[in-house]
């Protein structure tokens, strides 16, 4: 995904959010793929999501929440 306002195309905090608020399928199912393979992604996509938890309507930032969630419990 080519992020509007980064020049790189690493998983930081602020690229996960720009996946996350944002990306597409494809974009969603890159970010899976590099948690699974670095188990400390979930621990800044958990960061990312946190302050959304509150707010019925942030459903992607739900889904991934519950998806870190299950994923660290079972890694």
């Amino acid at each position: 995904m080519l992020h509007r306002h980064l020049n790189h195309q690493r998983f930081t905090l602020a690229a996960i959010d720009d996946v996350i608020s944002r990306g597409r399928w494809r974009d969603w199912a890159d970010l899976r793929r590099a948690a699974l393979n670095d188990l400390s992604l979930l621990d800044k996509v958990q960061r990312i999501c946190r302050p959304y938890v509150a707010d019925p309507y942030a459903q992607r930032y739900h889904f991934w929440m519950h998806y870190v969630e299950e994923h660290q419990t079972t890694s």
